[in-house]
């Protein structure tokens, strides 16, 4: 039990120092963070999966409008600051949550990140796109939503049918990344492209999954890892051998039962 506890402080100290607001002090750019990880995923596609063995790796490829300040103990609605979004504001009435967007952020394959994607991604998760989802595990989070509504390149507006407030909250969830409009559903699956501030490498189901930093990231000076690997092991006991024996940096306990889906 120390064990664990203190593997467990060890990597929150290492998430935090990764994504927090401000360079920690001494903080020393590089290397390559290797993880023990769980479960192999069905797919690198977040919006299709529905369980954290796809959510943890890939998480690090992509960008929300919103999120969570990460060294914020206990998440809130005080606690959700922009991302991809430099701010937001609601109507009057509460129907209406608009969003100015960042400018100048590249997709992996270079390409401009603008308001169309915002629009496409929200289409796709209510069925509204030509292209559709394999499958759609959070289309009930947004039986609300009229419509995103693209008011020039860099602004959109999520037109609600009735007010809810705590939308905000679910578009700060980690299931809830801008995709691209210019990528098929079915690409995202193996090769995922993002905003974030790590590349998809490869995936190997069974095996590892490994991703790089990205020289372009819009957050500057960051990431701070030259890049992550995963190596899947799924039996607890050798996952902490393997740990013992320093093949990994962090380790901690999963237990995939106790981890909620959604």
């Amino acid at each position: 039990m120390a064990i664990n506890l203190w593997s467990v402080a060890v990597a929150s100290g290492l998430l935090t120092a990764m994504a927090a607001a401000e360079p920690a002090l001494a903080q020393k750019p590089g290397g390559i963070l290797r993880l023990s990880h769980f479960d192999s995923p069905a797919s690198m596609s977040i919006l299709e999966e529905s369980t954290v063995a796809a959510l943890r790796p890939a998480m690090g490829v992509f960008n929300n409008l919103v999120m969570y300040k990460q060294d914020v103990p206990q998440a809130s609605l005080q606690s959700i600051v922009p991302d991809l979004a430099t701010s937001w504001s609601w109507n009057e009435e509460g129907t209406e949550l608009t969003f100015p967007l960042r400018q100048g952020v590249k997709w992996h394959d270079g390409k401009p990140f603008t308001a169309k994607d915002v629009k496409c991604t929200w289409d796709l998760l209510t069925g509204k796109a030509n292209e559709k989802l394999r499958i759609d595990p959070r289309k009930s989070w947004y039986t609300n939503l009229e419509e995103v509504i693209v008011k020039s390149d860099y602004e959109v507006t999520f037109r609600l049918k009735r007010p809810q407030p705590a939308l905000i909250a679910l578009l700060a969830s980690g299931w809830s990344p801008v995709y691209p409009c210019h990528v098929p559903p079915r690409d995202m699956r193996s090769h995922p492209i993002g905003t974030g501030p790590f590349k998809f490498v490869e995936f190997k189901p069974n095996e590892s999954i490994k991703l790089t930093r990205n020289p372009d990231y819009w957050k500057p000076g960051r990431p701070y890892l030259d890049g992550i690997e995963y190596t899947i092991i799924k039996e607890i006991a050798t996952r902490n051998l393997a740990f013992f024996a320093g093949k990994f940096d962090v380790t901690s306990r999963s237990f995939p039962s106790r981890v909620p889906s959604c």
